[in-house]
């Protein structure tokens, strides 16, 4: 019987890997599932395992305070061939771009286990933005055997690096499975999210907190925030806060004003209602670019560059930068007068059906099934 590996441990890893565990462990009878997580974002981790059902057989305890990326990758190439050794791993399964899967796959590709990257082929064409997450997914992609783009944009971009076709499937990104999954149970969960915003006629989702943002883009990106909520005050703008300091002590700083709400981080349920609510969302997040086109929640995405094409060319979003008017302005219009984002609200199946955890199970367990096509149906997304 194969032996999968999987290694994950931050909170969109935690959602993006848990459809792909419930998958492998409906294979019981072929693959044997061992599920190791990082524990570097360990109260956020917990509420995603928790949603899901989800208990790990393995906790590599790699938090400390301050860590830098280069201390979390040292960490994790000394302590992931133990693991591999004891689990007997066949294949390690690692996901999206973050230096612990990309040291993950890093320490099995040294002991010869084959690495299996599901979210391959996502590029921006610039090594500093995301940062390090472009280089980080370059290098996964380069290691790794079987590789599963999201879409046919990524395929393509694999393809155009030399990756072999028999290598490669388009799966859909497992965020959607894990986003219909919990759409259809929000509305029988006691959520505290809803119950304190229900009866707001308004509501903005808003996240910030990629690095490459921090220090005068992030500035200017809360000072847009602020007099956004000053020019819609009949608007409430919800923005539960990265608890990175470089994040977190800024936004509390900036932002003051009553109709600007900041969270801490928010139970995966709860984030699911709020975007599924929305009128909109200001965001600089992979997942929630993903996620709300599925949803018809029309995206204003507050990054320079976006390794998801997907949500402007199927006509779901707007990719802004970081300079304060440019978003204040594009912001303001959509506010003012909703009508002008209309054609955006259409639920759009731009990034998965809800199967790619089944296509990457079937996959790795030695099969072939039909690729992920996009769709800007609404079936299965908004209705």
């Amino acid at each position: 019987m194969k032996t999968v590996l999987l290694v994950f441990g931050t909170r969109p890893e935690a959602i993006k890997m848990a459809p792909v565990v419930a998958a492998l462990r409906a294979r019981a009878d072929e693959l044997r599932t061992v599920v190791a997580v990082t524990g570097q974002h360990r109260a956020m981790l917990d509420q995603v395992l928790a949603a899901f059902g989800l208990a790990p057989d393995i906790d590599l305890d790699l938090m400390r305070p301050g860590q830098s990326p280069n201390d979390v990758a040292a960490r994790l190439l000394e302590r992931t061939p133990p693991v591999l050794r004891e689990t007997g791993a066949d294949v390690v399964v690692v996901q999206g771009d973050t230096t612990s899967a990309m040291a993950a796959g890093l320490a099995a590709f040294h002991e010869r286990v084959p690495v299996a990257h599901v979210e391959a082929g996502l590029r921006s064409g610039r090594m500093d933005s995301p940062f390090p997450e472009e280089m980080n997914r370059v290098v996964l992609d380069k290691l790794s055997t079987w590789l599963f783009p999201p879409t046919q944009a990524a395929d393509d971009a694999l393809a155009a690096e030399g990756v072999a076709a028999d290598q490669r499937l388009v799966t859909g990104n497992t965020s959607i499975d894990a986003l219909l999954t919990l759409r259809e149970r929000v509305g029988t969960m006691d959520l505290a999210t809803r119950e304190r915003f229900e009866g707001c006629k308004r509501l903005v989702l808003v996240t910030l907190h990629r690095r490459e943002s921090f220090g005068a883009p992030l500035a200017g990106l809360l000072d847009a925030l602020q007099e956004l909520a000053r020019r819609h005050p009949d608007v409430d703008f919800v923005y539960p806060v990265h608890p990175n300091p470089a994040v977190h002590g800024p936004a509390h700083a900036t932002l003051k004003a009553d109709n600007l709400h900041l969270l801490e981080p928010l139970p995966y349920p709860d984030l699911v209602w709020l975007l599924d609510r929305a009128e909109l969302t200001l965001t600089d997040s992979g997942g929630i670019q993903e996620e709300a086109p599925a949803l018809g929640t029309p995206v204003l995405i507050l990054r320079d560059v976006t390794e998801r094409p997907e949500v402007v060319s199927g006509g779901a979003g707007l990719l802004l930068g970081t300079d304060r008017e440019t978003v204040v302005d594009a912001a303001h219009r959509w506010l003012a007068d909703p009508s002008t984002a209309a054609s955006f609200r259409q639920p759009r199946l731009l990034f998965g059906d809800g199967h790619a955890g089944a296509r990457i199970a079937a996959m790795l367990a030695g099969e072939r099934p039909a690729p992920f096509v996009a769709s800007t149906d609404t079936a299965g997304a908004g209705a």
